[in-house]
Formats: structure tokens, C-alpha cells, sequence
């Protein structure tokens, strides 16, 4: 979605008109999160969608409507009618989505949303049945990973979290291979030994990926991993060099029960052997641990496929 505000934030910039249509509540349908938002061209050029299959063309009318006028509109979709359409199988539930026109102080709100540093808010002003209504969009900073080592890998992998929206800052004390046009996936790059950083950037939504290969550059790095509240502590490497990093991390003094937060091998058994397809395992796994997954094929599960993360935005 940061894209969608990139584009819009060109568009406002060059007076272009145009509105956006923005998720702001739904019941019982899995389509999109909370705050996703599209944005319409006066001319009905679309960038992005809310998930609201063949009512998209509804609110793509509406927000052209906006584009003209600078009303915003409430459309309340029904999407149980899409069981006329696809048999029965349809998803059921209804959304809620609010067409706008920026305002003052869009200016801002969109380039902290591309940025993805903080927290971007922006409230959306809307009537529903002629009451004046408020809906705070919050678009919420990118998520981060930070991985050790400056590897072909590491690359690899960060061009896969992007797709995700999360920013990878590698770290690695070793100049010749910290570069920018080694890394070109990697959003920030420190040519700092790990434990010289890593307190200061792991927390308990930070994940650590370890894939140095270089025991002088992994074994810090995992003490700091241990010692903090990350939620994965990933270690690339054989088992012969998973036992050695482990016996290694006992003689310091961790605990049997701390050094098995150890995940590794790093990565889920795709039975991949390429490059790409070895960071496809470990990001499958970041993302399984990250979000409670069981990292088990969805057709041995009998959980709920989608799960909710409505932080995107909050009606006040």
C-alpha cells in the first residue's frame, strides 16, 4: 500500500485530481485489512484495491465522484450478493469502504507512510446517515530484520522481506562485502561488529537472521540474540556447525534451555537447494514464527487460512 500513496503523493504534488477509497470497517469477510486503500484517477485510472471483488467498480464510480467534488462517500457493501455470482462460494461478510479527497496536511502524512519509519496518521472525514464521522487511517511502520552477515543470501532474502514490507539492515564488520552494490535489496547496512549494535536494534518484533558462516562473526551475534527479546533467532549453517556454535554458546554460560531458541538450521524443509530457494525457507519460517503459524501445509490444519491484523487504521 506504501506504493499507492507514492503514486498519490506524485499526483498531489502536481495537482492532478483524484481521490482515494479506504477500507474502514468490515464484518465477517477476509478481503483486506483495516486502512487498505486504493486511489482513482478523475479519468478512472486505478492504483491498488480493498478486496471488494465485483463492487470494485462501485467504488471506483464513487471516488471519481470524490475526485470532482470533494464529497466523501460511505459505501456499505453487501458481499453475501457475490453467492448469486459464484454458486454459493463466495466470502460472505460486509465492508465498509470511505471515498476522500486530500487535505491539507496529506503532504506529510503520505511521505511518512513511504518512508515506513513511524507511524503515519491521517484522519478521513466522513457522514454516515448525515452524522459526521471520523476515521483515523494509521498506516504503521514497516516491520525490520536485522541479518548478519553481508551474503549473496542475505541479499536474497531481503528482496523477499521487501515484497513483505519489512526493512532489512544488514550488519557485518567485514568492508569489502558490506557494500550497497552487493546488498542492493538491503535498506540499511552497518559495517559494525554485531555486538557493538544489536542491543540497540533487537527487540521482541525484530527478528535475527544469522548467515555469516564466520564463527568470530556468528558467535556475538547470537549471544546478543539470546540476550535479547526477538522473537526468531535464525542460524544458517550444517548441523556439524550448529552443534559447534552451540557447545560454544554453553562454554559462555547460557543455558541449555536458552541456547535451544536457537532455530536452526534456519529455514522451513522446502527441499530447495538454490540460492533464492534456501532464503524462500528461511523467510517462510521468519514469517511462521512472526505471526503464530504452525509452518504445517494448510491442508493438514483445520485453523482459519487468513488471520486479522486491524492496526492499520482505528475509528475514534
Amino acid at each position: 500500500m506504501r506504493e499507492v500513496f507514492s503514486n498519490a503523493l506524485n499526483a498531489w504534488r502536481a495537482n492532478l485530481p483524484f481521490a482515494l477509497a479506504t477500507l474502514v470497517a468490515r464484518q465477517d469477510a477476509a478481503a483486506a485489512e483495516i486502512g487498505t486503500s486504493m486511489a482513482v484517477s478523475i479519468d478512472g485510472g486505478i492504483d491498488g484495491d480493498v478486496g471488494a471483488g465485483c463492487y470494485e467498480s462501485d467504488i471506483v464510480e464513487a471516488a471519481r465522484l470524490t475526485a470532482v467534488d470533494g464529497i466523501s462517500r460511505l459505501l456499505q457493501i453487501d458481499l453475501s450478493g457475490d453467492d448469486l455470482i459464484s454458486g454459493g462460494t463466495g466470502c460472505g461478510g460486509r465492508l465498509e469502504v470511505v471515498t476522500w479527497r486530500p487535505v491539507l496536511g496529506f503532504d506529510k502524512f503520505a511521505r511518512s507512510a513511504c518512508a515506513g519509519v513511524v507511524d503515519s496518521e491521517i484522519d478521513i472525514s466522513y457522514e454516515r446517515d448525515r452524522i459526521a464521522q471520523t476515521f483515523r487511517l494509521c498506516v504503521v511502520r514497516r516491520r525490520v530484520c536485522v541479518i548478519v552477515g553481508a551474503t549473496v543470501l542475505a541479499n536474497e532474502i531481503a528482496a523477499f522481506l521487501q515484497r513483505l514490507d519489512v526493512r532489512t539492515i544488514v550488519v557485518d564488520p567485514r568492508a569489502a562485502f558490506a557494500t550497497a552494490e552487493r546488498l542492493q535489496a538491503v535498506d540499511e547496512i552497518l559495517v559494525k561488529w554485531p555486538d557493538d549494535v544489536l542491543p540497540r536494534l533487537l527487540d521482541d518484533k525484530t527478528p535475527l537472521l544469522v548467515v555469516s558462516h564466520d564463527p568470530k562473526i556468528d558467535l556475538p551475534a547470537l549471544r546478543c540474540g539470546l540476550r535479547s527479546r526477538a522473537p526468531y533467532v535464525g542460524l544458517l549453517g550444517s548441523r556439524r556447525a550448529q552443534r559447534s556454535r552451540r557447545d560454544a554458546l554453553l562454554a559462555d554460560g547460557f543455558e541449555a534451555d536458552e541456547v535451544e531458541r536457537i532455530q536452526g538450521p534456519a529455514g522451513l524443509d522446502l527441499g530447495g537447494v538454490t540460492v533464492p530457494e534456501t532464503a524462500l525457507s528461511i523467510v517462510a519460517e521468519v514469517v511462521a514464527k512472526s505471526r503464530g503459524g504452525s509452518g504445517t501445509p494448510l491442508s493438514a490444519t483445520e485453523r482459519p487460512i487468513h488471520r486479522r491484523d486491524d492496526r492499520m487504521g482505528a475509528l475514534v
